[in-house]
């Protein structure tokens, strides 16, 4: 009991900062590339990865590595006590003005995104 205790903690801890919040809302549509990330948050690439690690080491997102980049996409199951919690959660980021703008400017970058730019 106290182990679930204990990582619950963890997961709500990792909400504790607004970059990793505006990362979470970035993701909820889908998967992203760590430079599309940078991108949309106007972040360093040392900067976005701890906060990705963070998120990645506390249950909330999964990472994968293709040639030289990563791509990050939402844990499938984010457990809770509520199963629905995590998804109650990220559906209210997505309806702050902060994560609203971020989206916007994510969806400006990827129109205009070449296509080698998250390759080798």
């Amino acid at each position: 009991m106290k182990k679930n205790m204990e990582k619950t903690a963890r997961r709500f801890k990792a909400l504790g900062d607004e970059t990793r919040l505006r990362i979470l809302a970035l993701l909820k549509d889908g998967e992203l590339c760590v430079c599309d990330i940078m991108a949309a948050l106007s972040l360093p690439q040392s900067t976005a990865s701890r906060h990705l690690a963070y998120l990645r080491n506390n249950g909330w997102v999964n990472g994968s590595r293709r040639g030289k980049w990563m791509y990050y996409r939402l844990t499938v199951d984010v457990t809770f006590a509520d199963p629905g919690l995590g998804e109650q959660i990220l559906d209210y980021l997505s309806t702050l003005e902060q994560a609203q703008k971020d989206q916007v400017r994510l969806q400006e970058y990827l129109r205009t995104k070449s296509k080698d730019a998250c390759s080798a």
